[in-house]
């Protein structure tokens, strides 16, 4: 078993923050990103947690991240707001908005935001998570560089274009929470499964020549596929056209590489979110008895485990290069 370092979350948060700080990030984005870090963590995510935010990191060195961003909102309608992340990261953009976003849909009942201009946008189920823990449903698009193709031999047109789904359940309880890709499976479990020798699923990616691939080595350099073929690439395009050609991005196949070069992404992000019709309380109680329905079958409903309580357990080797930076 690899070393494992054990952390408070506090230490955790402030390891973050600090190796943000280290790599050029202003206050406010190191503060946005570290929280973003740490939930993922704690909420059994942690592919995008520490281990993507070597990716930030290097990001901010090279150059790809807009160290001291000032992300412009506008308050477009009653229910819709546009942010321009002006080449920092999702989550800063996310956090200046979310005030207006959560008094803009209980006022109208649903509202809307989009955002352009960003780095990758981390977890999304960060974002949908939030606002079910303020009692309003949410669905949440975005993209980035192109990774999967839409089918073998077919060109890279669409990053993995995961889609996020939060449903509350009632004050103190966890919602139900999909997050997925489109993909048949996130581009950083194939960089995992490369680090760790380990193979790919039949079906998942082809290599450079556009044949199949278990290789995770070989899917870099070649695509990843679509999750039930056709159908997961309806899904990605309906992400596709949500986060790029709703909000003015980049598409995935002109973006620039996120952890290669010096030129800003501009990645897309929409997230809607609206109040239960019959109210929090009345709808979150009723979802309840189904989920529970659901879990005396034995059918596995995300989102309801519960998260780390008050440690993060990161490999030895992780810590030590996220506290180089920090360093």
């Amino acid at each position: 078993m690899a070393d494992l370092v054990i952390l408070s979350l506090e230490d955790a948060l402030a390891l973050a923050r600090e190796a943000c700080l280290g790599a050029g990030a202003d206050a406010a984005s190191a503060e946005a990103l570290a929280r973003a870090t740490i939930a993922a963590h704690r909420h059994g995510r942690p592919e995008v947690g520490f281990a993507h935010l070597l990716d930030y990191l290097g990001s901010y060195r090279a150059g790809r991240i807009n160290p001291q961003p000032q992300p412009k909102l506008t308050q477009v309608f009653a229910a819709m707001l546009e942010s321009d992340a002006d080449g920092g990261i999702a989550q800063l953009g996310f956090d200046r908005a979310f005030e207006a976003l959560l008094s803009s849909a209980r006022q109208c009942g649903i509202a809307l935001f989009s955002q352009r201009g960003s780095y990758t946008s981390g977890e999304l189920g960060y974002y949908v998570r939030r606002l079910a823990e303020e009692g309003l449903i949410a669905l949440a698009f975005t993209n980035a560089n192109a990774f999967m193709a839409p089918a073998p031999g077919k060109p890279r047109l669409y990053s993995t274009n995961p889609l996020a789904f939060a449903f509350p359940l009632g004050v103190g309880e966890r919602p139900v929470l999909i997050d997925q890709s489109s993909a048949a499976t996130a581009f950083v479990n194939v960089v995992a499964a490369a680090e760790r020798g380990e193979r790919l699923g039949d079906g998942m990616a082809v290599d450079a020549s556009g044949l199949p691939t278990t290789d995770p080595e070989q899917a870099i350099l070649g695509a990843l596929l679509p999750f039930g073929g056709r159908k997961g690439a309806n899904l990605a395009l309906m992400v596709e056209l949500m986060a790029a050609g709703l909000t003015g991005a980049r598409w995935s196949r002109d973006m620039p590489d996120f952890r290669a070069g010096d030129a800003h992404l501009d990645v897309g992000l929409t997230i809607i979110t609206f109040v239960p019709g019959s109210g929090p309380e009345e709808a979150g109680a009723r979802v309840k008895s189904f989920v529970g329905h659901l879990a005396a079958a034995g059918v596995h409903v995300p989102g309801r485990r519960a998260p780390c309580p008050d440690e993060i357990r990161l490999d030895a080797a992780l810590y030590a290069a996220v506290r180089s930076y920090a360093a």
